[in-house]
């Protein structure tokens, strides 16, 4: 089934295909079309002379788009999620999760819509203020470039689409090569919306091609990106001076205090190691647990994983699938190998069975192995003892990263400290480092990256502030 560029409100026949595969099967699902650099920038010219049709509208009307794309998500849900599990071997429950969590973000960027407004400035609290009148607008960039991972292929997009179109932006989109699909799904949804033809363009190729002609246009005045360190970092040090805002990589740390019910924090730590086969920028990677509790979470965190049912994405029972690639895979046992290397225990997993890689937990693992110190994303998670909270609060700041970390504790003293101690860019009190809600700010310290999503603070990212002054003097 060959598929099309989506631009100017058209399908866009190209001249090169190339062939998607099922993570799961190795089957050839699609072929995706693969943009040249002049097909990239004819959509970004389309997006650039749609600009004012799209910052002229009111609140009330991009409100209502994003409330039309909501419904249609709504009565679209089964086949959305089904597309995810096709492309990317999300586990389906775990895919109609994500839609679920779509269906939230656009519904904020709707609310956001309406409340986004700029502010009064006292000015006559300066001397020479008086009788001056002074506000602020908001007013959107422009034509934005937004480039996305695999790994959420509908509700990441919906960090990047949802408040662009808010906000009053044009948008071209570079979805990940393995997950198109749900893109250009996204884009027959709009289509039967109330938004300007050309405001949103889905343009399908090689990172290279497709990324390098974003971030070089001068047409394109903002690039929003979620992806590994090394490529943010390569579009920050060539973005000039467009706008950008980076989600970037962690291996997210998780503090155990004694004495908490590990009856309840079990079934957490399974979930935010393993969902969608850890590949989750802040999937639960490093575990810290005191010692005297430690014995008794590796029994049970080693009962509660080998539970899991692992199996083919398109059955609801199962937990644990296939990884994006094959190739992956290997990596994740590299890994693992060496690690052992180091001196680490497998306590389960660390090994291919049937095309998957299984589920892993690893103890005694050096600070200087790739699975602790580099992002694994992969369902392995490691387990090291502490004998101090203070021990713990080093671990996860020994890092490049700062994303998100967690900690179970009864003592206030404790979470406190750890609120203000850990360098991250948000701490999860009693609960693990991969809880996320999609209205609250999002974005990591060092290299997790610059900017916040959440849809008011990506609004605010995606907006420039005018200030007017009225001299009545």
């Amino acid at each position: 089934m060959k598929k099309q560029l989506y631009v100017n409100g058209e399908w866009k026949d190209t001249a090169n295909f190339a062939d998607l595969l099922s993570p799961y099967t190795k089957e050839v699902i699609a072929q995706i079309p693969q943009a040249t650099e002049e097909e990239v920038n004819q959509a970004i010219s389309v997006a650039h002379r749609t600009k004012e049709a799209m910052a002229q509208l009111t609140a009330y009307e991009r409100a209502a788009i994003l409330e039309q794309l909501t419904q249609l998500f709504i009565e679209n849900r089964q086949k959305a999620a089904e597309i995810i599990s096709l492309e990317s071997a999300k586990p389906l429950k775990y895919a109609l999760g994500e839609i679920d969590r779509t269906i939230e973000t656009y519904k904020f960027a709707a609310e956001e819509a309406k409340r986004h407004t700029g502010e009064m400035i006292p000015m006559d609290a300066a001397k020479n203020g008086t009788n001056r009148f002074g506000y602020t607008i908001e007013q959107p960039v422009g034509v934005i470039g937004a480039i996305t991972p695999f790994n959420f292929p509908q509700n990441l997009v919906a960090h990047k689409v949802g408040p662009a179109i808010a906000a009053g932006n044009t948008i071209v989109l570079k979805p990940a090569s393995q997950t198109p699909l749900s893109a250009l799904f996204l884009a027959e949804l709009l289509d039967q919306t109330a938004l300007p033809k050309g405001a949103f363009n889905v343009v399908t190729g090689s990172g290279k091609t497709v990324g390098d002609a974003l971030v070089n246009s001068d047409l394109v005045k903002m690039i929003t990106f979620t992806g590994s360190p090394a490529v943010g970092i390569g579009i920050r040090n060539k973005a000039g001076l467009k706008k950008v805002a980076l989600e970037l990589g962690s291996n997210a740390g998780l503090l155990i205090d004694r004495n908490v019910d590990l009856e309840e924090i079990i079934p957490k730590c399974v979930m935010g190691a393993f969902s969608n086969q850890g590949q989750v920028c802040i999937s639960l990677q490093r575990a810290y647990v005191m010692e005297d509790l430690y014995d008794e979470f590796i029994s049970a965190f080693k009962e509660a994983t080998i539970k899991l049912v692992v199996g083919s994405p398109m059955d609801e029972a199962t937990d644990l699938s296939a990884m994006i690639h094959p190739a992956e895979q290997v990596r994740a046992l590299n890994w693992v190998e060496e690690a052992v290397e180091k001196g680490a225990e497998v306590i389960t997993g660390g090994k291919i069975e049937n095309g998957i890689f299984m589920p892993t937990i690893l103890t005694n693992v050096d600070a200087a192995a790739k699975v602790s110190c580099q992002e694994v994303f992969a369902p392995i998670v490691i387990v090291n003892r502490i004998s101090s909270i203070d021990d713990g609060i080093t671990a996860i700041n020994d890092s490049s990263y700062g994303l998100q970390a967690g900690i179970f504790t009864n003592d206030i003293k404790t979470a406190f400290k750890a609120s203000e101690q850990l360098e991250v860019g948000g701490v999860m009190i009693n609960d693990i480092p991969t809880y996320r809600v999609d209205q609250m700010p999002y974005g990591g310290v060092k290299e997790s990256g610059t900017g916040k999503e959440g849809l008011k603070y990506a609004i605010q990212e995606m907006t420039e502030t005018k200030l007017i002054v009225w001299n009545n003097n």
